[in-house]
């Protein structure tokens, strides 16, 4: 069977596309330097799939280090998740975004390059739309970004393009998803942020478990149904099914290929927060804040294109993907620390 490098595979995406990768029978190559992830996950991974996996701890900007993976594997596909992802945090010290992102994918295509290796998904997303003129959002709009994190996705994005113009044998698609909540069924991996999560869901479960003492709700002023930013969240395990899917397309050869992964659907953040205490069965408080820099109103997909050509289509709903996500943390209320 084929080896896939998936690279920061112990993240939240990543460890929930191994799980996809292994349950197909791929055999399984992680790359990941855990900095905001940890090998318990890879571990429940193996558990969950009760098959094993090769593992590197190695940073993806340090070529001679990454480099041993190749040396070692021969590499039939990429799928490369490592990068730094928050928004806000990108505001706040855009250069550390643009040195992490931008150089451990160069490092990554040079790699692929000098070992023979000519597929690659990589994680892009919604972000390199901007604030999108209409809705939904298909992939031929327009890319104007308003945060360095989706600067550095459109970036990538433009550095494979011209790749792949120029060398007509990489098959290449660029995934742009939208906001992944949940978490696995079983329970045992899941969302798991360093300190004060970034991302709506794990802070509303935090907030629910008594880890945070109120949800912050940044604005209630956008030109949305009750006021708060609207977004296109899909579960997890549903993106990660997205991503093998897309490696059969790379496989048969499809030279570069662009698609949104979504529901279709947009739910706000107080949706969203409904959804929540409905899955855990109590309140859960909140307070309205100023507008985070760099948001936008109203985001979510047109996925007409995922579903004619990679056969995608989403089945959790809003309310499965908050009782996964609500399951996981009730049983580990640390994330993946004892």
């Amino acid at each position: 069977m084929k080896n896939i490098l998936v690279t920061g595979g112990a993240g939240y995406i990543g460890s929930h596309t191994c799980v996809e990768l292994l349950e197909r029978g791929y055999e399984v190559i992680v790359a990941d330097n855990f900095s905001n992830s940890c090998m318990e996950s890879l571990r429940r991974v193996e558990k969950i799939t009760g098959k094993s996996m090769k593992f590197y701890e190695v940073d993806c900007c340090d070529y001679d280090a990454f480099e041993v993976v190749f040396k070692e594997n021969k590499v039939d596909a990429v799928i490369h998740f490592a990068g730094l992802k928050a928004v806000g945090e990108s505001v706040q010290i855009p250069m550390a975004y643009y040195r992490n992102n931008l150089v451990s994918t160069l490092n990554l295509v040079d790699l692929m390059e000098k070992y023979g290796c000519d597929n690659l998904v990589f994680s892009s997303s919604a972000t390199v739309y901007g604030d999108p003129v209409s809705v939904p959002i298909y992939e031929t709009f327009a890319l104007h970004v308003t945060n360095p994190y989706g600067r550095t996705k459109l970036m990538i994005e433009d550095m494979l393009r011209d790749y792949a113009h120029v060398n007509k044998n990489k098959n290449i698609i660029l995934l742009r998803y939208f906001n992944p909540i949940g978490a696995h069924p079983s329970g045992l991996i899941g969302e798991d942020p360093n300190g004060i999560p970034n991302n709506l869901v794990p802070y509303i479960t935090q907030t629910a478990i008594g880890k945070l003492k109120c949800l912050g709700v940044f604005g209630n002023d956008y030109d949305t149904i009750d006021g708060t930013g609207v977004r296109d969240y899909i579960h997890v395990c549903d993106l990660a099914y997205g991503h093998v899917l897309a490696l059969d397309k790379v496989f048969a050869d499809c030279g570069l290929e662009v698609y949104n992964l979504g529901t279709g659907n947009g739910y706000s953040v107080l949706q969203v927060h409904a959804a929540m205490e409905k899955a855990c069965g109590f309140k859960i408080p909140y307070q309205i804040k100023e507008r985070r820099p760099g948001d936008i109103a109203t985001c979510y997909a047109a996925c007409d294109k995922a579903y004619n050509e990679l056969g995608f289509k989403a089945k959790y709903n809003i309310d499965d993907m908050c009782r996964d996500a609500w399951n996981w943390q009730k049983n580990n209320p640390n994330g993946y620390k004892e």
